[in-house]
């Protein structure tokens, strides 16, 4: 399951983001991923979930992205959740380019994943949304 937290610059995705991870942390019987750009969150999320910095990796652009979740999955089996932070800037501002990465990562079963999208919802295409829900 795959669900998106859209919003422009400044409107709260990440602290919502933040928010669900904390949750998520406590109720969960598994293991809670965090990928973030940068180390914002290092303080902002709990040390019950995995913080990772994308940027220590020379994570950039879904390709590689898509590795670095895959690879999170295949290495432990129990993970839960994972979550993304600054998507498009791990990524890139290629709204085509996220749906097929979307895609991608709904191959992945027995998982939960969260990504923070910043853009206005109209300006996503639809094909988008017929992969992933809102929240």
């Amino acid at each position: 399951m795959i669900k998106l937290i859209i919003g422009r610059k400044g409107s709260g995705k990440t602290k919502k983001l933040v928010d669900m991870v904390n949750a998520a942390a406590e109720t969960s019987l598994g293991n809670v991923v965090c990928i973030e750009k940068g180390d914002t969150l290092t303080y902002s999320v709990t040390h019950k979930a995995r913080l990772i910095d994308a940027e220590s990796y020379g994570i950039s652009g879904y390709a590689e992205y898509y590795g670095m979740v895959s690879g999170i999955k295949a290495g432990n089996h129990d993970v839960t959740h994972i979550f993304g932070d600054a998507t498009l800037r791990i990524g890139e501002r290629d709204f085509d380019k996220l749906a097929d990465f979307l895609n991608r990562i709904s191959a992945i079963t027995d998982v939960e994943f969260i990504f923070t999208i910043s853009a206005d919802e109209a300006d996503l295409p639809q094909k988008i949304f017929d992969i992933a829900e809102v929240c």
